[in-house]
């Protein structure tokens, strides 16, 4: 008995042996293929007109939803061998037929390689095309057929009003394409980006926010973008039932910019200033020109950056103290009043100098 188990069990490793040398292991495709398609299981009877308007809004949205890996490269203590190590995860959306994706700046940040997986699971190594960290905002581009890319569908954020059902979409912690509803909880909110500056105009949500949502579209009812989901109020970084997410408006303007010049374009008047905690020191309300750019607008139109006299003592110049007659409290506010006249337009700077107010015309520049 025993012989015949030891002869089962050399033939089976023969036979491994051989079939491990006669089929040569198959090189890796460059992405999965295209999944066969299905079609879409009819909703069962019964269900009110908004659970099908819901279901409906699901399944169109969820062909244009990505989920997005972060990789980093780290060498081995040991081996010194490079490494590809998780860094993150989020979700994503596709922008047009060219491969851009967009998605939140802290889904990528501190990653050095990117993949992205469409919904029909097939997965694309992703370049990086720019950012708009102000606004918590990246483009990454993947290089797949126009088949297989279905660009959301943008819509407006400008009118939207508290109450309104909306939805939202992504892979929280990695699963397949969710769906989580709700309502607009509140407008105009106000968060800090990636880079310090504060986002305003946010929009709240109570819809379920979880990580893996970050960088996923906030539908309307009609399944337009209205958002983007970007971070979530909570003391544990679970939902806790406050979400929020980038306007869409702040997108459409912002995007375009990062796909032609990696970069958001943002409006100046060729200038630089203080931080906001000097102005506070001197007792001052408005924003410390530090210096002019000889030759620029601000230059052109008379604006004054800090002096030093010829005995080496500093003197201020101009404090900035509104835009277009509105008070501004400091450089965030600034820059915002900028951004909401944009690059080409003219504004009307209220300036003080030596206890004396006075007010100019300047163009705004794109820096």
């Amino acid at each position: 008995m025993k012989g015949w188990v030891v002869s089962g069990i050399l033939a089976l490793f023969a036979l491994g042996f051989l079939l491990g040398r006669s089929i040569p292991p198959a090189a890796a495709p460059a992405s999965l293929p295209l999944a066969a398609p299905k079609e879409a299981t009819p909703p069962p009877s019964g269900l009110s007109p908004e659970e099908r308007r819901d279901i409906d809004v699901f399944r169109g949205a969820s062909d244009s939803v990505v989920y997005i890996t972060s990789l980093s490269l780290q060498r081995d203590f040991f081996t010194l061998d490079i490494r590809q190590i998780p860094q993150g995860a989020g979700s994503g959306f596709i922008w047009d037929k060219q491969g851009h994706v967009v998605t939140n700046f802290h889904v990528v940040e501190g990653g050095d390689r990117f993949s992205v997986t469409l919904s029909d699971q097939s997965e694309w190594p992703a370049k990086v095309i720019g950012y708009a960290a102000d606004k918590d905002l990246a483009v990454l581009q993947i290089d797949a057929p126009t088949d297989r890319l279905v660009p959301m569908t943008i819509g407006r954020s400008a009118d939207l009003v508290v109450g309104q059902k909306v939805l939202a979409v992504g892979n929280p912690f990695g699963l397949d394409h969710t769906l989580t509803t709700g309502v607009v909880s509140a407008l105009g909110r106000e968060i800090v980006s990636p880079s310090g500056r504060a986002i305003r105009d946010v929009i709240q949500t109570d819809a379920a926010i979880n990580p893996g949502n970050s960088g996923g579209p906030l539908l309307d009812s009609s399944g337009r973008l209205i958002g983007i989901n970007t971070a979530i109020q909570s003391p544990t970084g679970a939902y806790a039932g406050i979400g929020f997410a980038v306007p869409v408006d702040v997108v459409r303007r912002l995007i375009p910019q990062v796909i032609e010049h990696g970069r958001a374009i943002r409006p100046g008047i060729g200038a630089d200033y203080l931080n906001d905690r000097y102005a506070r020191q001197l007792d001052l309300d408005g924003v410390i020109v530090r210096e002019v750019d000889r030759g620029g607008p601000a230059d052109r139109a008379g604006l004054q950056g800090i002096g030093v006299t010829r005995r080496g003592r500093y003197v201020l110049g101009d404090v900035i103290v509104a835009v277009n007659g509105k008070p501004v409290e400091g450089v965030d506010d600034f820059l915002y009043a900028l951004e909401g006249a944009g690059v080409g337009k003219e504004v009307t700077l209220t300036v003080e100098r030596s206890g004396e107010r006075r007010e100019l015309r300047v163009k705004l520049i794109g820096e």
